[in-house]
């Protein structure tokens, strides 16, 4: 028969303005939504700590402390967690507590170097920990927040784009003033996308034309996706996962030779994150814009390209 312990203190833990402060929803591990103050890289964290006992006990601890902590959760060949960020303050000394008592606390203009994330194997997290010490068994309260890291459209650091293609495409073309990318095949077929740049916030919008330039095969239909490319720790532990955002069809029927099709794909509606390049050498995020062609039998023919993405003030 299991036995269930209950806690003998209640420990709430409040952020200041957190009626007032800007929330973010984000999915939980269970793909359940739930909210999170939102806070911005050198901005201070503070607010308050009630402990209160249960039935009017007495209870005697080793000390109360809070900390704030950074950590990176990576799911390959296990779960590991990995500290970037640790803060604490002591609370109070080793004691005892009768009534309920409130306690400040403030951590004073954090640096918050990464961008908090939820993927398929990767977490990046920000928690507050309330610890109080005992000696049989500690009690601990948690309150994770979420960060954001802006950029300007001058991000440095963040390679030119790069392409990804199968053995039925040619090579991508990407010139300094637009974008091209074609689907190939000699003498059947060839279709140029060509759009305005290679780096978008992640509210902007992409504007591009497909173009036919010789189309010898029966296609069916035509889809345009945007894919995340997930890749966490390293060979020969290395995972990597594609997630595709968003996919829809731009085209339905046969195209001829000449035809064009404009493209304007809004950005802001979808649940798309930055370009994340070797975060603190743990993993990395990558998002690409897909084209691929469906002829009658079935068969796809398709192309890549990465596509820089950045949050902006």
């Amino acid at each position: 028969m299991a036995l269930f312990f209950k806690s003998p203190l209640d420990i709430e833990l409040r952020l200041d303005g957190e009626d007032s402060r800007e929330n973010v929803e984000v999915k939980n591990l269970k793909g359940r939504k739930e909210k999170l103050l939102l806070y911005k890289d050198g901005e201070s964290v503070k607010g308050q700590v009630t402990i209160r006992t249960r039935d009017n006990k007495r209870v005697e601890h080793n000390g109360i402390k809070i900390t704030l902590l950074g950590t990176i959760e990576t799911n390959n060949d296990g779960i590991q967690a990995d500290d970037f960020l640790s803060l604490g303050n002591e609370l109070a000394n080793p004691g005892e507590l009768k009534h309920p008592e409130t306690f400040q606390f403030e951590f004073r203009n954090v640096e918050k170097q990464y961008e908090s994330y939820r993927g398929i194997n990767v977490r990046l997290r920000y928690y507050l920990k309330v610890t109080v010490s005992r000696k049989s068994a500690d009690i601990i309260r948690e309150k994770e927040i979420w960060v954001y890291q802006y950029r300007n459209s001058a991000i440095a650091n963040i390679p030119t784009a790069v392409s990804e293609n199968n053995s039925n495409a040619s090579n991508a073309v990407v010139p300094t003033s637009s974008v091209k990318m074609d689907v190939g095949i000699e003498d059947c077929l060839h279709i140029e996308f060509e759009y305005s740049k290679n780096r978008y916030s992640l509210r902007d919008v992409i504007v591009g034309r497909i173009y036919f330039l010789l189309v010898r095969l029966k296609i069916k239909h035509m889809e345009l996706s945007l894919i995340r490319k997930e890749t966490c720790g390293s060979p020969p532990h290395q995972l990597s996962d594609n997630e595709t955002l968003v996919r829809f069809e731009i085209m339905d029927g046969a195209p001829v030779r000449g035809e064009t099709i404009p493209i304007r794909l809004f950005l802001g509606g979808f649940d798309l994150t930055p370009t994340y390049k070797d975060v603190n050498k743990k993993f990395s995020t990558r998002t690409f814009l897909s084209l691929a062609l469906i002829d009658e039998d079935a068969r796809r023919y398709f192309k890549q390209s990465e596509i820089i993405l950045y949050r902006e003030p």
